[in-house]
């Protein structure tokens, strides 16, 4: 059985009951950073039927074939294997979708254990309509190609979400007001953890808030749809 693991994105205390469950009972959790998750194995004090841990295997995006082959292989032994990302939902903004589609084809049973989830918990405490919306992941690095996927992006009338680097948040607010036009959004930071902080507002705000200025930490970039009426008054 292969099992998607969803992990905490901040608070360690957001780990699920059966989460803790199939991390306990995996022979091998594939892992983006082994001591990541060896800092959220060791905090639960978790350790398999037999006393030991659970043997950590890195799996990331420069893994290459060869890592998907080896757990395939694990898999076909029988084993149970956990796939976690850093923090939040495996497979979102994150490797994996590789190894999933191989256990699919090869008719490895696939499992999703879910839990946190960046993407979600912005939305719904962004202010914003959640009836429908977009995921967008990380928009490209160059302004160019940045630029145009906004543009497309603009014209849909439901919600959008982003991901977005700390390093280049106000430069990326101004190129949303730019392309997009001045409409309503709102800026989550560090979400479960001890200074989580959401700002809402118009883009235009937010440009101005965070032009130049130094931000910490993770962030989630909600906006409105094309044409929605307002929200926050």
């Amino acid at each position: 059985m292969l099992y998607l693991v969803s992990t905490p994105i901040g608070n360690l205390k957001d780990l699920t009951f059966r989460a803790l469950e199939v991390l306990k009972s995996a022979d091998v959790i594939a892992c983006e950073d082994t001591r990541r998750s060896g800092q959220l194995l060791k905090h639960y004090n978790l350790s398999t039927p037999g006393g030991g841990s659970p043997k950590l295997l890195s799996f990331h995006d420069h893994s290459g074939p060869g890592r998907v082959r080896e757990i395939i292989s694990l898999l076909k032994e029988g084993k149970c294997v956990a796939l976690v990302s850093d923090g939040g939902t495996p497979l979102i903004s994150d490797p994996g979708f590789p190894l999933v589609r191989e256990a699919i084809r090869e008719g490895i049973s696939v499992e999703s254990v879910p839990g946190p989830s960046a993407v979600t918990a912005a939305l719904v405490a962004s202010g914003l309509p959640t009836e429908r919306f977009t995921f967008f992941g990380f928009l490209p690095a160059k302004s160019a190609k940045r630029k145009k996927e906004l543009r497309a992006a603009g014209e849909l009338e439901h919600t959008l979400v982003f991901f977005e680097s700390p390093y280049r948040v106000g430069a990326v607010l101004t190129e949303m007001l730019e392309v997009m036009g001045d409409r309503e959004a709102a800026l989550c930071r560090e979400l479960t953890k001890k200074f989580e902080e959401t700002v809402r507002g118009n883009l235009s705000e937010l440009a101005e808030k965070f032009k130049g200025k130094k931000v910490l930490g993770e962030i989630v970039l909600v906006l409105a749809g094309k044409g929605r009426k307002k929200v926050f008054g």
